[in-house]
């Protein structure tokens, strides 16, 4: 048995251990909890175990036409040496940015040439961009982040995300002049902490409905051209980097209609002319009542190869429909043939037929326990102008 006073002594030696021990423990919980949650879902089951929607059907063919993309190197610099002639006051900064850990994306062992552009099948349709990344690499955009994709508190994408090698070109997907090279471009201001990173905008010869239209390009490792330039589609801009904030190298890029903003962007997926044979999906995803749902999953399925292609509905902000579409859901690049959409809304599956039409937006509605409808929307009123390509007013 201790002396008191050894005994004293031992206790105390031992109160502060456990104390440090409880204060590294306390740290160690901090710091986890303020790593953002990763985004996961629970896909349906293969083949659905409840169907109420009615199966629907169409065909169409259209003709089809090569595209031909050039490419223009000037010269490099992969340093922050670009910056705007004029330095425009910085807006506060209206959201936080954070990006996801891209997931695996689809290879496809061969891939066809695009449509010619501008290619328009039907009045409503504007299918005028060239793909930024050559054919030769993987250029589909990201499927657990497309346009509208919701990842942590709210923070909506505006745009798609290509993953591709660092080092690869990034070519214009039209022709215009270019408006910005360098940092800044969220900002409109030289910021070499621009969550874009070193970035290009394009303000493009062409419009729609009398509205100017840009394309953006984030992320780069180097940039290739300067302020002023005129590019034509296929020339090279620049090179893949992971510059600003993201998780690996990829290209980031937008479609922007009528101003040059963080605000003013429409899904890429319906502008960007899709490979020969292949066609897009649009959707307008609504609760029983017809309000909009956001992030609801909608599950394209090839029912012979079993082949899944995921989206989800566009969240709150920052994003904006189609004029005509309306739709809050788009997945595009998809093989024409007949398909399975399916959903899981409050615990029912749902499913309906769908058939992709080459170089065309097959259309659907999903609206709550009414299931399915495959209808193209309604003509628009009178104060729609389509036009197939034409030059904007300024």
């Amino acid at each position: 048995m201790l002396a008191p006073g050894k005994s004293t002594h031992k206790f105390s030696s031992w109160l502060k251990k456990s104390k440090c021990l409880l204060r590294i423990v306390a740290l160690a919980v901090i710091i986890s909890a303020c790593q953002p949650s990763p985004v996961t879902s629970t896909p349906l089951p293969f083949f659905p175990t409840h169907t109420l929607a009615p199966q629907v059907s169409a065909t169409v063919t259209l003709p089809a036409g090569p595209t031909t993309v050039t490419s223009l190197i000037t010269q490099t610099d992969s340093s922050p040496t670009l910056a705007p002639t004029s330095a425009p006051t910085i807006i506060p900064d209206p959201m936080q940015f954070i990006y996801p850990t891209q997931g695996i994306v689809p290879v496809f062992e061969w891939r066809p040439p695009l449509y010619p552009t501008p290619w328009a099948p039907t009045l409503y349709d504007h299918f005028y961009f060239a793909s930024p990344i050559a054919a030769n690499e993987i250029n589909t955009p990201v499927a657990d982040y497309r346009y509208g994709g919701v990842f942590f508190q709210d923070v909506v994408h505006t745009g798609v995300d290509i993953p591709a090698p660092r080092g690869t070109p990034i070519l214009a997907a039209g022709a215009g002049t270019v408006v910005w090279a360098g940092y800044g471009i969220y900002q409109g201001g030289y910021d070499p902490k621009d969550p874009y990173g070193l970035a290009v905008s394009i303000q493009h010869d062409f419009g729609y409905q009398n509205q100017l239209l840009y394309t953006i390009y984030g992320h780069m490792s180097e940039v290739n051209v300067v302020e002023g330039q005129h590019v034509e589609t296929g020339d090279q801009l620049g090179l893949v980097g992971e510059t600003g904030t993201v998780t690996g190298p990829h290209l980031h890029f937008e479609v922007r209609l009528g101003e040059n903003s963080f605000f003013t962007t429409r899904n890429p997926e319906l502008w960007l002319v899709p490979p020969i044979g292949w066609g897009v999906v649009a959707g307008r995803v609504m609760d029983t009542g017809g309000r909009l749902i956001n992030n609801q999953q909608i599950i394209i399925t090839d029912p012979n190869s079993e082949q899944n292609w995921l989206a989800w509905s566009y969240g709150k902000t920052s994003v904006n429909s189609d004029k005509y579409y309306q739709e809050n859901l788009v997945i595009g690049d998809i093989p024409a043939g007949t398909y399975l959409l399916r959903a899981a809304f409050w615990g029912v599956y749902f499913s309906a037929s769908i058939e992709v039409r080459a170089g065309m937006v097959n259309y659907f509605t999903f609206r709550g326990y009414s299931g399915f409808s495959i209808e193209t929307p309604p003509a628009p009123g009178a104060d729609f102008t389509p036009s197939p390509l034409e030059t904007p007013i300024p």
